[in-house]
């Protein structure tokens, strides 16, 4: 059965890892750190060829709404959403599923974050591509995952366990070349340092991407038995005629959690599609190093800089100035019109801490 196929971007984050430079109105999505285009531009364009913009839905929240309109003007305003609170993924992947299942209740989905760094397009549709035959089979739940290239305790994880060829199981031959398949053992959480070595020495580890694929009846379901009130959300958003109404009170209603907590950890039949692309998610200053240029040393940045006794120091500039770098190392300075961030590399995940100090303007 070929289904109609549409997306859910989550493009609600809150800014505070990329600070001074996002702020909780224009968070890292919406800025264009890594290219000409912002990171929800490109997002889109990785689409083309896959999804019809008609079946595109982009789910933000009511301090970020304004500006991604302004910049997505072509795009149909109807599929462009705020969330009323914050409620996590769980709520979040409900509502686009009454939303798209209001549209087309046999549809498959896709769930993408709207944040991270992908270049290879045909690689990245090719892997949606297989999970998608795979998502088709009834009650089948499908994920992404991404080849460890490090023992990175920020992410979470998912434990491969049988190798599935969904090709075959689809009724369709099995290309050279095509994703790798499998089973989820089990997911775990962003575990420790050593925890995520041994991780990668066993081998059959991969990163949780925070990419999802399934039908609307199948994670319909799923909410329905491990979640009830979100599959009565689900049935409310599909059928209820004043959307924005009853997103304002009902939706700060629902239970944070993430999707993860509330569904796949619990459900029985979940696949991973290993990915066939590069993938970064740009979660800190930190991993910006490698976008920007070098300077000797270890030191990097976006302006030009002059150092002396320094080394391993990320600079990042709005005011395109030359920054004079002497006898410090291991420190991150981001300079806005109205902001200067300094810290020291290892506290790059504090920063939201600071940014709960500052006065709300610069927030």
């Amino acid at each position: 059965m070929d289904r109609p196929l549409y997306a859910l971007i989550l493009a609600g984050g809150s800014g505070e890892r990329f600070w001074p430079l996002s702020r909780q109105k224009r968070p890292k999505q919406l800025l264009a750190l890594f290219s000409e285009v912002t990171l929800i531009e490109a997002t889109l364009a990785r689409l083309e060829g896959l999804v019809p913009r008609e079946n595109i839905l982009i789910l933000t929240n009511a301090e970020q709404e304004s500006a991604m309109r302004a910049l997505l003007g072509s795009f149909p305003a109807e599929n462009i959403l705020s969330e009323p609170a914050k409620r996590d993924t769980a709520a979040a992947i409900a509502l686009g599923v009454g939303w798209i299942s209001s549209r087309s209740p046999d549809a498959t989905m896709l769930v993408l974050p709207a944040d991270h760094v992908i270049r290879d397009q045909a690689g990245f549709q090719g892997t949606l591509r297989a999970a998608v035959s795979a998502a088709n089979h009834d009650g089948l739940l499908v994920t992404v995952g991404i080849e460890p290239t490090w023992a990175c305790p920020g992410f979470g994880y998912i434990e491969q366990g049988a190798p599935v060829d969904s090709a075959a199981a689809a009724g369709s031959p099995k290309e050279v070349g095509s994703p790798k398949v499998f089973e989820v053992a089990r997911f775990r959480e962003k575990p420790s340092v050593e925890l995520a070595e041994s991780f990668l020495s066993q081998g059959n580890f991969l990163w949780n991407a925070g990419m999802f694929i399934w039908t609307v009846p199948s994670i319909t379901g799923a909410f329905r038995e491990h979640v009830p009130v979100l599959a009565e959300f689900v049935d409310a958003v599909r059928t209820c005629t004043d959307l924005g109404g009853f997103l304002q009170s009902a939706f700060p209603a629902l239970p944070k959690i993430s999707i993860d907590y509330a569904v796949l950890e619990k459900a029985k039949r979940v696949w991973v599609v290993e990915a066939g692309f590069d993938w970064d998610d740009v979660g800190s200053w930190t991993a910006m190093a490698k976008y920007l240029e070098e300077a000797g040393s270890g030191n990097c940045g976006n302006v030009p800089l002059k150092t002396i006794d320094a080394s391993h120091n990320l600079v990042y500039s709005s005011q395109k100035s030359l920054v004079g770098l002497l006898g410090v190392s291991d420190l991150i300075v981001v300079q806005t019109e109205d902001a200067l961030l300094i810290c020291h590399r290892n506290d790059a995940e504090r920063i939201k801490h600071l940014v709960a100090q500052v006065p709300a303007s610069l927030q």
